[in-house]
């Protein structure tokens, strides 16, 4: 046989058999047990290394092009307009764009080129972290929240945050650009989600004060034997949601991972579409982007059955709102954020309940609430003044003396019929003996029981 002929670990130890086999060392059934093929494998190749010699265990396909192969300058194209549009993006996001412009490349073919060309650098992958968590088994058992501060614009505008939440069953996520990660921010996300999927059973955030209350806060009210709750955890008391805290960002591993996806997919998408402000990536994140993500990356339950709730009958305009508790006085005036508003039909009298419930709704609107309903105030112009009071000193009248009426029965004398007279001059001298006891009705009113009298000698009568 002229020329040489390049063969592989595996066709040489297959060539070494074989020529056991022939020199009757080994049978064909055996030579396929150490081989590790099966019977007719081994049979069909020993069939062609007895016709073609040893170039008969060399793959056939060797040494000739593929039939799958890109056609010649077809790389460079893809290399180039790689250069010109998408760089930066990583190899999957890649090729699925220049796949719409129809350049038809796998990501792995991409990633290969890249790396040849010295624009893409090889990745290390990372050790596995902690141990695997199963996925919740039904839609809207637990949703994870989190929002992640990044320079979603490449520094057409200031850093902004993007407020995302992910199921933790299907990885379905729906997100919304804040300008910070607040409160209303957070409560302005779960509305859109109870809208579109009804209200969750769990929540799961990290200890931000947005969602919980830190922990000097929760110790003061608890001495107090009160309960401390943020806005937002007061929101999801009245909607029946449990908010449970995550320690580490390991632990909601699921949303973190998709603001990565975010990261990675949704920075491009803002450069090609050249949007520079919050309002219009909204526009673009519910014109079709969130749906494409979750139609992509979205999984099937392990349960059919779905854990949301209803919002019917929930007034989801006060609950979302920022409530705070503020004292009336007696003349029916509240204050707030240093206003001053007067409530209207109110009574004449002091409120019985000296509190109010202040709510400013996400729109602005302020919203007083008085024992369960909402009563009409006014604006005050200015800070209530009290009425000036007078100085000078009360001339007080001296109240003449009273007492009972002549005919009252203290005026009566223990002589019946008689009454006491209050004139000076009736009044008896020190001189004067007084009256005897009266023995008028047989019976003296001082007569005390012979028994129990005393005769002269000291004795008592008996």
């Amino acid at each position: 046989m002229g020329g040489h002929l390049t063969m592989s670990r595996k066709e040489r130890e297959c060539l070494k058999t074989f020529e056991r086999v022939t020199k009757g060392e080994l049978k064909l059934r055996e030579a396929a047990e150490i081989l590790g093929k099966s019977y007719r494998q081994c049979r069909r190749k020993y069939k062609r290394y007895r016709k073609e010699g040893d170039k008969g265990l060399v793959h056939a396909g060797r040494g000739r092009p593929s039939n799958r192969r890109i056609e010649p300058g077809t790389r460079e194209k893809i290399i180039e307009a790689y250069k010109e549009k998408y760089m930066g993006f990583g190899p999957t996001l890649a090729a699925e764009k220049l796949n719409r412009r129809g350049y038809w490349v796998d990501h792995e073919t991409l990633r290969r080129w890249l790396i040849a060309e010295g624009i893409l650098e090889k990745r290390r992958k990372r050790p596995g972290h902690r141990s695997w968590r199963q996925r919740r088994g039904h839609f809207g058992e637990l949703v994870q929240m989190d929002g992640s501060p990044h320079d979603w614009f490449e520094r057409r505008r200031d850093e902004c945050c993007l407020m995302n939440m992910v199921d933790d069953a299907t990885s379905r996520t729906l997100s919304n650009f804040e300008e910070e990660e607040t409160t209303v921010g957070a409560m302005k996300l779960l509305w859109r989600w109870i809208d579109k999927y009804g209200v969750p059973a769990v929540l799961y955030t990290d200890r931000k004060n947005v969602y919980v209350p830190d922990e000097k806060s929760a110790e003061r009210a608890a001495l107090r034997g009160e309960q401390c709750l943020t806005q937002f955890g007061r929101a999801c008391k009245e909607l029946g949601i449990r908010i449970i805290e995550a320690h580490s960002p390991q632990a909601k591993g699921r949303v973190e991972r998709s603001n990565g996806t975010y990261q990675d997919r949704l920075i491009k998408e803002l450069r090609l579409e050249g949007i520079s402000t919050i309002e219009k990536a909204n526009e673009l994140l519910h014109g079709g982007f969130i749906d494409e993500l979750n139609s992509k990356f979205s999984v099937e339950p392990r349960e059919s059955s779905d854990y949301h709730r209803r919002s019917k009958g929930y007034d989801l305009k006060a609950i979302f709102c920022i409530e705070e508790q503020r004292s009336v006085t007696n003349d029916w005036i509240v204050r707030f954020e240093n206003n001053f508003y007067q409530l209207e039909g109110r009574s004449s009298r002091p409120p019985a309940v000296n509190f109010v419930k202040v709510r400013r709704y996400l729109d602005g609107q302020l919203h007083i609430n008085y024992r369960g309903r909402d009563i009409q105030y006014v604006q005050l112009a200015q800070r209530p003044v009290p009425s000036p009071h007078d100085n000078r000193p009360v001339e007080r009248q001296k109240k003449a003396r009273t007492g009972p009426g002549p005919d009252h029965p203290w005026r009566k004398s223990y002589k019946r019929g008689s009454a006491i007279s209050t004139s000076p001059k009736s009044r008896p001298s020190p001189t004067e003996s007084k009256p005897s006891p009266p023995q008028s009705m047989g019976l003296s009113l001082y007569r005390v029981p012979a028994k129990f009298r005393e005769n002269k000698r000291g004795g008592h009568l008996k």
